[in-house]
Order: C-alpha cells, then structure tokens, then sequence
C-alpha cells in the first residue's frame, strides 16, 4: 500500500455568480477542525450521481420536503454536461466524463472517442492501494456504475459488463442486475459462465435480500474480502414500491458498503448512483421522481455522516445530466404544489397497468394512488391517451403545479455539492471531466 501524503491548500477566494464564495464556507464552525474548507488530506472519497437530477429537481425537492436538502448548504458550484458527440449527453458518455475527465460519444462506456481504454478515477484510487465500490439502484451493469470499472463500445453490453466487473478490482458492488451474472440455462443473460460461482471463487460475499445485507459481518478488504449485492434480476423497484420487496433502500446500501470499504487504512473510493430519478424524469413522473430524491438524499446524509466523523473523507455530490427538463412552476401559477405529491403511493406507469381495458375505472385508481381529485378532462385525458402512464403523470404534475419540457435529457447545466477536506477547491463553474481530475488531485492519484 502507498503512503498517502496530505495536499497544500491553495490560497485565495473566488468569486462565483458574483458571490465571494471562497471564505463564506471557511468561516463556518463545521469547517473548523477536521480539515473541511480548503485544509486537510483525503483519503477517501464518496462519489454520488443522482441520475437526471438539476437544479430545478433541487428547487423541487426543496418545497416537496419542506425545508432545505442536506446538500443545499454545500453548494459550491456548476458544470457543463455534453458529450463528445452530441450537445446533451447520456448517462454513458457522462459516466466516462466523470470517471476519466474525458469525453466520449453518447452510448460508450470507458472508451475514447478512438475506441482507446481510459483510465478511470477508481481504476486508478485501486492502483494507488486504495479500496473500491459501487451501488446503484439500476443493474450494477448500468452505464454510469459501468463507467468507472469497465470498458465497452455499447452500454447494452451489460453481459460483457458484468464480466469485465467481476474480473475488475472492484471490492463491492452492490444494486440490480442478477440476470446479467446468471447463465441462459439458470433464467440469466449469460452463455458460457454463471458469473456468480465465480465470484464466490475469488472471494466475494454474495447476499440477495436487505436482511442478508444488514446481517453482512466482519469483512475486511485488506484481507481480500469482497461483497456482492444482488437484490433483483432486473433493477430495483422504484422506491415508492421498495416496501412491498425485500430489498435494501439506497442508504442500507451505502452505510454497509462504507463500512466495508473503510476496514482499508489506505482509504478507499466509492460511487453511489440514485439511478431512478433519471427513469423518473424520462416517465414525467414528479411523485416518482420526489421519492428518488428522498432516497437519494437519505444516502448523502449516510455519506456526510462518515465523512464528519472521520474527517478525511471528501463527499462530491452532482447528476451526470437533467432528465425531463422538469420546471419550479407550471400552467400559468405563481404557487407551487408539491406537498400533494407526499401522498402519492403508485408510479404512473404501475397506475396504468391497473386500469381496464376501456379505462372506466380511471378515477378509481389514480384518485386511490394519489390522493387527488382529477378534473372530468383529466379523467377524459387519461381514458383517451395513447400513453396511459404519461397521462396520469401529467395530471398529477398539473396539481402540484410542476411542468416537463421533454421525456429525454437535457443540456442544462448541473448544481456541484461537496463537503470534507480540500471541499473549496471545486469553488466555481467547471465542465464534467474537471470532476475526476479534481479528486484524482486530492488524493494523489496519477
């Protein structure tokens, strides 16, 4: 293992949207002591996605929840997001930007635009000595946790994926995706190889249920145990839907994959992906969309949590793109709604796949699922749509007063969040691959 060295902080404040943010954090109490702000070494770093989610989701989720998010006071900055391809990126092309700091065409993952391998930022904290995770809530074979730790020219490749996975030096992965590690004869995707027996082979701890997971004990990377959470054959279920499975919430997942990667003296490197929020925003679905966030917000405060406490960890939190072009206001109303979407306890899309065949039941159900009262045109709406789910959506979106601009991405710019040591450093407005670059910094990585 390497020694780490700690950094020389860089003097000065900036100045951001005409604000002078480089000495307002400073002067904060919790910046104080346990090397916050500019000051102190790192060891580890949390890296968290929230998959689609921008600054109008932020302003969302601030009314939704009544009060500010936890990463709200650790706002230091934007970025850019389009890929080498294309002026609005995919999670795949943004997924390589923020692993490598390159850019790449939309539907590649760890490749240059030449087809070359690129180094990611966990690649290289594995290099360096350090330990490595993944968590998720897509399949684990999905294209951002795919980003970090594999090398294909198609994200689709999830069979290819999951190999280069388990041949990776990942030491725990944790999310969807059994299907992606079982072979065609055992109900999976795979051909020639059940790549769960090989896991067991080289050392990982496989656990299948949130109670297997909360029971996972006395792991310790530095000895080669590894961990490999495979919670549904397809992604997990959305969370609104999460308590009728027996699987993990984000935040389960993130405080056991911490808590096993942190055995490692030498630190450790970790990505946490809320992965639905995009899927959220690509259905216009703001209830969906809202209880992702919650979730995802659940696993930062895990995150800070540590990082307060060990006070050598830095939290970088950013979406790798905006999903639905979601807007803070809708229809013409200067009042916002969106506490109406706490009652909500269905997706759109799972609504549809309620209603009869001729749609007569279309009160029944989305009234039911939702709380609100639907006007007689949006019940005619509904009934004579041909995307049922995008429908309902919409209705609800018009009570809480939230609009869509698109059911794809966005090149919108996206809010930066960090907090823990050397934190001031992302101070200012930056493109995608600054990210991995700025880290790779902080901890001395090559």
């Amino acid at each position: 293992m390497l020694k780490k060295l700690g950094i020389v902080a860089l003097s000065g404040a900036l100045v951001f949207s005409g604000v002078n943010l480089g000495t307002a954090d400073a002067a904060k109490p919790e910046n104080a002591g346990k090397g916050n702000g500019n000051n102190g070494k790192v060891e580890n770093v949390i890296y968290m996605i929230p998959d689609g989610f921008s600054s109008d989701y932020a302003a969302n989720y601030r009314l939704f929840k009544g009060e500010d998010a936890i990463w709200d006071s650790h706002l230091k900055g934007m970025y850019t997001t389009k890929s080498a391809n294309s002026d609005i990126t995919d999670s795949a092309a943004a997924g390589t930007a923020m692993a490598t700091g390159i850019k790449t065409n939309n539907g590649v993952v760890g490749l240059d635009t030449k087809g070359n391998k690129v180094e990611t930022i966990l690649e290289a904290a594995e290099k360096d000595g350090r330990s490595s995770g993944l968590v998720a809530t897509a399949t684990i074979t999905h294209a951002t946790p795919a980003s970090f730790a594999a090398h294909v020219d198609d994200r689709n490749n999830e069979t290819e994926i999951a190999k280069q996975l388990i041949a990776s030096d990942v030491d725990v992965m944790l999310g969807g995706g059994k299907n992606n590690f079982l072979l065609a004869s055992e109900g999976g995707n795979q051909e020639e190889l059940n790549l769960l027996t090989q896991a067991e082979e080289q050392g990982f701890e496989i656990v299948e249920t949130s109670d297997e997971l909360t029971n996972v004990k006395d792991l310790n990377v530095e000895d080669g145990d590894k961990l490999l959470g495979l919670f549904a054959n397809e992604a997990l279920a959305p969370e609104l839907h999460r308590g009728d499975t027996e699987e993990p919430s984000l935040a389960e997942m993130t405080e056991t994959a911490i808590n096993v990667l942190k055995e490692d003296k030498d630190g450790f490197f970790l990505m946490v992906e809320g992965s639905q929020i995009d899927w959220a925003g690509h259905a216009n679905d703001a209830a969906w969309a809202m209880s992702e966030v919650a979730a995802f917000e659940e696993a930062v405060e895990k995150a800070i949590e540590f990082a307060k406490e060990d006070g050598k960890t830095l939290v970088v939190v950013g979406g790798d793109h905006d999903t639905g072009g979601m807007t803070t206001g809708a229809n013409g109303s200067m009042e916002l709604n969106l506490n109406v979407l706490q009652n909500v306890t269905a997706t759109g899309d799972y609504m549809a796949s309620q209603l009869n065949d001729d749609r007569s039941n279309v009160r029944e159900v989305v009234e039911g699922h939702t709380g609100l009262t639907l006007s007689e045109q949006q019940v005619q709406k509904i009934q004579e749509a041909e995307d049922a789910a995008l429908a309902i959506n919409t209705a609800t979106s018009e009570h809480a007063s939230v609009g869509w601009t698109s059911t794809n991405h966005t090149g919108v710019d996206i809010p930066l969040y960090v907090y823990g040591p050397q934190s001031e450093k992302f101070l200012g407005f930056h493109d995608n691959t600054d990210l991995p670059k700025k880290i790779a910094e902080m901890m001395k990585l090559k």
